[in-house]
């Protein structure tokens, strides 16, 4: 008797090109489709699947009930050379944040490190991919979002800040780049849901229920709680203030204040390192600073050293060559959805 699988492996070139079609029928030009079906296929690649084409069905929720804005009119506003606020008018984070990481390289190259804050966009998916975006050019990339509170702050009852991300790319040459990517959350929302459908007991200091009092039970489990306690928290109160009071869009305070309608902020950054001295010398340093950090003892019990980025680089190279595994519920979801609006399903092999 044979059992259902529980992945389907789906070659990337196919898992883009219908994610695109499915989005493009969902409401979104043909140019942001794809660019946000490669947001989503990239994070699936590299293993990130809580940020991969899971997210399609939500992002044709998100523009049916217009929270995202199917056709905005974005709109770049700046006084000075090295720094720019991109007014996304609600348009689909992959969409915003990869034209604004566009923008920080252009600026970069001419004034060796530039700004670009992210006002009004909706959300905005792996910000790796964004920083990694940079990081191709040769340039430095630093991303913060800033999002609604769904997390615990040190001290605080009930759900505070957002579990915003910081993410960082930096170019090698002939290592893969290094790409930290983090929340300031211990765990992810995610992750909390998948321990719910599991069963499984919650990490102690992980997650807490409505209230804010930690629990391992994921029945009780609403919210995650902050990396490093105060730390984290501090970290996403921070970042709250780099991105959204920076560009004038305050989330935290209006949040609190009572309005609740979805909305995400964010800066990215870029870095010519042509603007510090030799970028040869650079990358060949990056590169010697990765090599010496592969060559250290390896602690018992440790599988091996491996820098920020390295592994899901590995992930995204073996998927590329053999496939996406698509769990068979979000397959069965994005089947339906293309039966729905007239969308012809990838023929699979095997």
């Amino acid at each position: 008797m044979s059992s259902t699988p529980t992945k389907i492996l789906v070659p990337a070139d196919d898992l883009r090109t219908f994610s695109a079609a499915l989005l493009e029928k969902g409401g979104l030009s043909a140019e942001h489709a794809r660019t946000t079906a490669e947001v989503f296929v990239w994070a699936a690649q590299r293993g990130v699947d809580s940020h991969g084409t899971a997210r399609v069905p939500a992002y044709l929720d998100l523009l049916a009930k217009g929270v995202a804005n199917a056709q905005p009119q974005m709109t770049i506003e700046s006084t000075a050379p090295a720094a720019a606020v991109l007014d996304a008018d609600r348009a689909p984070g992959p969409v915003a944040l990869t034209a604004a990481a566009d923008e920080a390289v252009r600026r970069a190259r001419e004034t060796g490190i530039a700004s670009i804050g992210v006002r009004r966009t909706v959300h905005t998916g792996a910000i790796g991919y964004y920083v990694s975006r940079i990081a191709e050019q040769g340039l430095v990339g630093l991303g913060f979002v800033a999002g609604m509170p769904n997390m615990g702050y040190t001290g605080v009852k009930g759900a505070a800040v957002a579990t915003s991300p910081l993410a960082i790319a930096v170019p090698a040459r002939e290592h893969a780049p290094l790409l930290l990517d983090m929340a300031t959350a211990t765990i992810a929302l995610g992750k909390i849901r998948q321990a719910k459908a599991s069963g499984t007991p919650l990490p102690e200091g992980a997650a807490a229920t409505a209230d804010g009092t930690p629990t391992t039970d994921p029945e009780l489990a609403v919210m995650p709680l902050p990396l490093g306690g105060a730390k984290g928290s501090g970290m996403s109160l921070a970042f709250e203030l780099l991105t959204s009071v920076l560009v004038g869009a305050p989330i935290f305070a209006s949040f609190h204040a009572g309005d609740r309608k979805h909305r995400q902020n964010a800066l990215l950054i870029a870095v010519d390192p042509a603007a510090f001295g030799d970028p040869e010398a650079f990358a060949a340093g990056v590169d010697d600073t990765l090599g010496t950090l592969k060559g250290l003892p390896v602690a018992d019990g440790a599988d091996g050293v491996f820098y920020p980025g390295e592994r899901s680089a590995a992930v995204a190279e073996e998927r590329g060559a053999k496939g996406i595994p698509v769990a068979a519920k979000v397959w069965r979801e994005l089947s339906e959805q293309a039966d729905r609006l007239g969308v012809t399903v990838p023929r699979l092999e095997g």
